[in-house]
């Protein structure tokens, strides 16, 4: 088992195939030039494969694909098919744009659930947002997915005088599409220029959608990113993620592995484990791995308090969301 020195178990390993996107979102990739990884220093499917494997054999059973956008990598069906060989349950989180090219494959790799990104159901917001005039294909391929079956969560980051006006239109949906709306709270990282008056919290979040409807709690378990609420007569349910106001961290059991195949214990944690570079010289991973782990922080990085009100984005050491992986 790969336990931390606060006895966390963790079991679920978030792995970014690519830094590249094919939208431009501000709070993930701010600058419109940015200095992409060259393919030689990201991860082979070969590569991903067998580092995986590494994980699974110290009790990983949870797999979530991430980028970037990972379907922009050409190999992507390839990826997603050798891991799906592994003992694990395999995830994605998509924008939805490429998402109509995989549906086949995601079916033969038994996908549970799509997370889709959808910050706004607004299509010129949509391309403010992200400086792409795609808001048509993404709901297009959203619907399609629903329709096909498939579990869809939608993340929905919250930011204070741009979205909030559209979470009680995200609580709407739910009402007739069985999908979970998940808002959740916007975060700091290098060069997205967070700050503070931008966070739209969990209780205000929850505030706002009882200005119009009883809503009942759900009761969660212990590895919870997320807290789930239903509405009476809705088909599907909204959560929040509060990493900011309210985080979930003594329940952390996720484990993540950058495109370039750099091993980060939190979101938020300054150290990474360079398992490419090791494995690429023949070099044992698993000592890597539970060394890393040792390291873990008890909160947040070990970076900021949960009062983050006077905490400024440029003192955070830390990569950009795009570079870490959603």
């Amino acid at each position: 088992m790969i336990v931390d020195r606060y006895n966390r178990i963790h079991d679920y390993l978030r792995i970014s195939l690519t830094d590249r996107c094919n939208l431009r979102c501000f709070y993930c990739m701010p600058e419109e030039s940015y200095d992409f990884t060259p393919m030689k220093h990201l991860m082979s499917a070969t590569e991903l494969e067998i580092i995986a494997g590494h994980f699974v054999r110290l009790g990983v059973n949870k797999i979530r694909l991430t980028g970037g956008e990972p379907m922009v990598r050409s190999d992507f069906g390839d990826i997603i098919l050798r891991l799906a060989k592994l003992p694990v349950s395999l995830h994605i989180t998509t924008n939805a744009i490429l998402l109509d090219r995989y549906f086949d494959v995601l079916r033969k790799a038994r996908i549970g659930t799509l997370n889709i990104s959808l910050d706004t159901l607004s299509a010129e917001k949509f391309k403010r947002l992200t400086r792409r005039d795609k808001f048509d294909l993404t709901m297009r391929n959203i619907h399609v997915a629903l329709q096909q079956g498939f579990q869809v969560k939608i993340n929905m980051v919250v930011m204070r005088d741009f979205n909030e006006d559209e979470i009680l239109d995200f609580v709407a949906w739910t009402k007739e599409e069985s999908l979970d709306v998940r808002f959740i709270e916007f975060m700091p990282f290098e060069g997205n220029k967070w700050t503070s008056n931008q966070v739209f919290s969990l209780k205000e979040i929850v505030s706002l959608v009882e200005s119009k409807h009883k809503i009942q709690v759900i009761e969660g378990s212990l590895h919870d990113t997320a807290k789930h609420y239903k509405i009476s007569g809705h088909k599907g349910r909204f959560s929040v993620i509060s990493t900011m106001s309210a985080p979930f961290c003594e329940g952390c059991n996720r484990l993540r592995l950058t495109a370039d195949g750099k091993m980060k214990n939190c979101l938020f944690s300054k150290n990474e484990s360079d398992l490419l570079s090791a494995l690429r010289d023949g070099l044992p991973l698993e000592p890597l791995i539970l060394q890393n782990i040792s390291t873990k922080a008890e909160k947040l990085g070990g970076q900021f308090s949960v009062d983050f009100s006077k905490l400024k984005q440029e003192s955070l050491k830390n990569r950009s969301m795009i570079s870490i992986g959603g």
